[in-house]
């Protein structure tokens, strides 16, 4: 199995947001559990040669995500995922923050917050994403860290594990 479709990544700075849709051929159940399941994120989330480590996880309305992304040098660059508005294989948003190891926000970067939509499609599923920010600056500032570039791998990943 391929990958479907080439992401589609659209910057709205008139809405201070960006618009991600990715096609999978996968179902549904199987890219929802990849965005939900800890041990699964960790195997896509961050773009090679970086890692994802999860250190807690509770996928639920208010619950968080602690998770470090880890680089080569094996550097921890801790974040947090707190979970705002969850429909099981529909959709989930929340807030995403660069923290401390306690899950502290630095302040350092901007927080953005995700929305995310999964759908079923004729030939498998489809996972739209809204990340929004507070300032057309902070838009800018997480996008001169790589974001596209950065993300666009790790949906590289995703597209592996689910060819598993």
């Amino acid at each position: 199995m391929e990958a479907k479709s080439k992401i589609q990544f659209v910057k709205d700075l008139a809405n201070k947001k960006v618009n991600v849709i990715r096609d999978f051929n996968a179902p549904v159940d199987k890219v929802w559990k990849a965005w939900t399941d800890p041990a699964v994120l960790d195997q896509w989330w961050a773009p090679k040669p970086w890692k994802a480590q999860t250190k807690s996880m509770d996928f639920r309305v208010g619950g968080t995500w602690m998770y470090a992304m880890v680089g080569p040098d094996g550097v921890p660059t801790w974040c947090r995922v707190d979970y705002e508005a969850i429909e099981p294989k529909v959709r989930f948003s929340g807030k995403d923050a660069f923290c401390d190891e306690k899950g502290i926000p630095s302040g350092e970067f901007p927080v953005s917050y995700w929305d995310c939509t999964f759908k079923e499609t004729s030939t498998g599923s489809r996972v739209e994403i809204v990340v929004s920010y507070a300032t057309v600056a902070d838009l800018e500032k997480i996008a001169a860290l790589g974001f596209e570039e950065g993300f666009t791998m790790a949906l590289t990943n995703l597209d592996e594990w689910l060819m598993i």
